[in-house]
């Protein structure tokens, strides 16, 4: 038998996993800490967890999971349709974003294809890629940390396919400017390329609704929106996001998608997550008030270079302090605190690290941490 590694495609031979954070269980193991005695500020989540109405919801779905789910998600379909006043067709479900950026790749990408994405950015979108056979082209952030749009759009013009783009980004939690994502969306337009929008931290955003392009679709026909139940909602295990996009791309997605993508349970949770409005304030509240608090006391750290977040996390360059992120998140592990080491980001060197705002009591002990460290 030949070796299996000589079977395997070629451009897939050598992908590999790509880092995240929120591995609390691995922490676990190497910590010595109890998983449940782990404070996880690696994962940029909601603070509040789970609206107690999803629970419910997912707690009363365990009736039907003799049966096979919806494979059309179609009442949670119809809630996210109303919810941004957007045709039911213009929506596909899919198990967590990830799954619809390996779809969107998957159904418009071929060997040889160009496509544009900042570095850094989620990795994701480069497994997705990757996958394809297709190639990409990294647009370096400038040093401020911003979108260098005009170099983005100077590499869409030399032939690009595709474009990613984060807003904010992650892990720079950093919106694009609006005239700039604009200026993108415009040339994407008239040269036929496609556009992945991914708005998941943008619900974290004061001003959401003025930011977010999920209104203007019919403008951009070649424009897919991702949005996920992940974050701001705390779906995170049940896996839940969402496109939005012209009724084509929505067509073809949902011909492509594998049947039953979104369990019984993540569907009917999902549904009243977008419904708990009392929920969803309450957190932004919350993240409001912990983002100004907790900005405030990084800043006050000791050779900690602070980038005022646009989303619920915080990134940081710690070179001043003499250690590194591996360092660092190492002697906060020993205090029962996570945080994300962001050296496994392309371009960044080893002195970034991503940290997420939790409950204020928290936040405390996190500031108290890395007072005993540094």
């Amino acid at each position: 038998m030949k070796p299996i590694s000589s079977l395997v495609k070629d451009h897939i031979r050598n992908l590999k996993p790509c880092v995240h954070g929120g591995e609390v269980l691995d922490a676990a193991c190497k910590s010595g800490f109890r998983r449940e005695a782990l404070l996880d500020f690696s994962s940029s989540v909601n603070p509040l967890g789970t609206s107690m109405k999803a629970l419910a919801a997912a707690e009363a779905a365990f009736g039907q999971v003799a049966a096979y789910p919806d494979s059309t998600s179609s009442e949670l379909r119809v809630v996210i349709a109303n919810h941004y006043n957007v045709a039911v067709e213009n929506i596909v479900v899919g198990n967590g974003s990830t799954e619809l950026m390996y779809l969107f790749a998957e159904v418009f990408l071929s060997k040889g294809d160009i496509v544009i994405m900042a570095a850094p950015t989620f990795g994701e979108y480069e497994g997705a890629v990757r996958k394809t056979g297709a190639d990409i082209r990294f647009i370096n952030l400038r040093e401020d940390k911003m979108l260098d749009t005009d170099a983005f759009i100077a590499g869409m013009a030399a032939g690009a396919k595709m474009v990613f783009v984060c807003n904010p980004n992650n892990p720079t939690s950093l919106l694009v400017p609006s005239d700039d994502l604009r200026r993108i969306l415009d040339f994407a337009l008239a040269e036929n390329i496609l556009v992945f929008l991914d708005e998941d931290f943008l619900e974290f955003v004061e001003n959401e609704q003025t930011l977010s392009v999920i209104g203007q679709i019919d403008k951009y026909p070649n424009l897919f929106i991702l949005r996920s139940f992940t974050k701001l909602f705390g779906l995170t295990g049940l896996r839940v996001g969402y496109g939005v996009a012209c009724r084509e791309i929505i067509d073809v997605l949902m011909c492509t998608k594998i049947p039953w993508n979104v369990n019984c349970l993540a569907q009917a949770a999902a549904v009243e997550a977008l419904n708990d409005v009392e929920h969803l304030q309450k957190t932004r509240q919350l993240i409001c008030e912990e983002k100004a608090y907790l900005q405030k006391g990084l800043e006050s750290v000791n050779g900690f270079r602070v980038f005022t977040p646009d989303a619920n996390f915080f990134f940081i360059d710690i070179q001043k302090t003499g250690y590194t992120a591996a360092e660092l998140a190492q002697k906060l592990l020993l205090q029962g605190i996570m945080i994300r080491d962001c050296s496994s980001f392309k371009v960044l060197n080893p002195y970034y690290i991503r940290i997420a705002i939790r409950l204020h009591e928290e936040n405390v002990r996190l500031l108290q941490a890395l007072g005993k460290v540094l």
